[in-house]
């Protein structure tokens, strides 16, 4: 996992709401980005904020292990 200082909005980015990002309140979400080597994960309330960057596999044993909690 890479963490990233503000990157600003990197245009070649598609960012979603990611399906495993649950709040009562709409606005309180996790956007994901996905590349062929890397996923990007970002607070829908700070998009020039820092980012947490996964290799495919990282990110598949982080959801993995926070289903599980």
């Amino acid at each position: 996992m890479i963490r990233t200082p503000s990157a600003g909005d990197t245009p070649e980015l598609d960012w979603f709401k990611s399906s495993y990002s649950s709040s009562s309140n709409g606005e309180d979400c996790v956007e994901v980005a996905t590349t062929p080597g890397t996923i990007h994960v970002r607070d829908s309330k700070d998009t020039t904020g820092p980012r947490l960057i996964f290799a495919p596999t990282a990110w598949a044993d982080f959801i993995t292990h926070t289903s599980e909690s």
